[in-house]
């Protein structure tokens, strides 16, 4: 099928993951997106190692299917390619704090001007307005400020990161869906929009429950390992060489669950009838049931999980999660014909259309591999192009 935003030009000034993430969700979806890098490039290319090729992982995994151009905004000369560039887009992506993002000329209110019926959107780590709003943020602070850490870890643990970046890919995500919610209303009235997103507010809607449990009873949740407050048993229990998370979401799983581990009469028990009483009870039942796997290998206790129909998963290991039949009867870790770099694989959009996996065809780019050709588009002429190379105004890597 024809990819949905064929369409469609972003023109993406952000560095490092949530908005070049967001960026690449769209090129995937088909869009042209032009990546607009400072003199040196992304500075999330340096994020290694690991590093494969000339970039690292990290820069690697949100830049696929883009263009690169490379221009100093600080110059004059500079900001008025970037007008040329973004006249040319539906979409304009940029990260700076709010303030500096006014200074430097790329906030909402100046890029409409540029171009009325553009969509902008913002990215930053606290949000356009508060006392906090020109703080710097990355992953793990706005995990921290946001409450994640304090429900991450074990109980009594030191504080605990989550191991994905989840914040920075969090807000790619809402801020991709926020880009094609007003590219459909544009459709309908003509018009632009100004959007926001922010690294605080998707990690507030990542512990959405914890918030609202906390506002419904005033208790203060706390971090429970691999558990659930809300479900019992919902946690991984070990078994006699490792350990298998177990979740037994309702009471019929529950009592399957019992079967199972032929545990005679606790799914009768008053004290573990419904789940609330389970968890209730947590302190009690949780050793019943581990006691019970720790006397099976891992392997056993799958194969009569699956037997009774009980969701349930051993715990891999990112090599193991490469080489899964189910993870490579997906097709979410495609290889890709890379003209550098021999077996390179990435990590496809995790949706599909009409049954296909879309993903955009280009690789990640050099820093200002497009530079030029960028420039031609835009209708500079060839001295107009050696004058801005020549002053530094522009770089490439042609």
């Amino acid at each position: 099928m024809d990819r949905p935003l064929r369409d469609i030009r972003v023109c993406d000034v952000t560095q490092n993951l949530a908005g070049p993430f967001c960026s690449q969700i769209l090129a995937d979806l088909g869009a042209t997106v032009i990546k607009v890098e400072p003199p040196g490039g992304d500075l999330g290319r340096l994020w290694g190692p690991p590093f494969w090729g000339e970039d690292s992982t990290l820069f690697l995994s949100a830049n696929r299917g883009k263009r690169s151009i490379v221009i100093d905004l600080k110059q004059e000369a500079g900001m008025d390619v970037l007008r040329r560039l973004a006249e040319s887009c539906d979409v304009f992506v940029q990260a700076s704090r709010p303030a500096a993002a006014r200074r430097l000329g790329v906030d909402a209110a100046s890029v409409r001007k540029w171009r009325e019926d553009i969509v902008h959107l913002s990215l930053s780590a606290y949000g356009q307005d508060g006392p906090m709003s020109d703080q710097p943020g990355y992953d793990p602070l706005m995990q921290a400020y946001s409450g994640i850490i304090s429900v991450t870890g074990q109980p009594d643990g030191v504080p605990t990161r989550v191991g994905g970046s989840v914040v920075d890919f969090g807000t790619g995500m809402w801020a991709a869906i926020s880009v094609l919610a007003a590219l459909r209303e544009r459709d309908r009235s003509g018009c632009g929009a100004a959007l926001e997103a922010s690294l605080m507010d998707t990690s507030l809607a990542w512990v959405s429950y914890h918030m609202m449990g906390y506002m419904a009873t005033g208790r203060v949740p706390a971090p429970m390992g691999s558990s659930l407050g809300a479900i019992a048993p919902y946690r991984a229990f070990r078994t006699s060489d490792g350990y298998v998370m177990i979740a037994a979401g309702n009471d019929a799983i529950f009592r399957r669950l019992c079967e199972a581990l032929e545990l005679d009469g606790v799914g009768d028990d008053p004290r573990f009838a419904s789940n609330a009483e389970r968890v209730a009870h947590r302190a009690e039942l949780d050793p019943i049931v581990e006691d019970a796997t720790e006397r099976l290998s891992t392997n056993e206790l799958l194969r009569r999980t699956r037997a009774h129909a009980i969701p349930a998963s051993m715990i891999q290991s990112i090599d193991q999660v490469v080489d899964d039949p189910q993870v490579q009867a997906a097709g979410m870790f495609p290889l890709v014909d890379h003209p550098e770099i021999a077996g390179y694989r990435d990590v496809s959009l995790p949706v599909r259309l009409d049954g296909e996996r879309l993903r955009a065809g280009r690789m990640p780019p050099a820093a200002g591999e497009h530079t030029v050709e960028l420039l031609e588009e835009l209708e500079f002429d060839r001295a107009s192009i050696d004058q801005l190379l020549a002053s530094g105004v522009v770089s490439s890597t042609d």
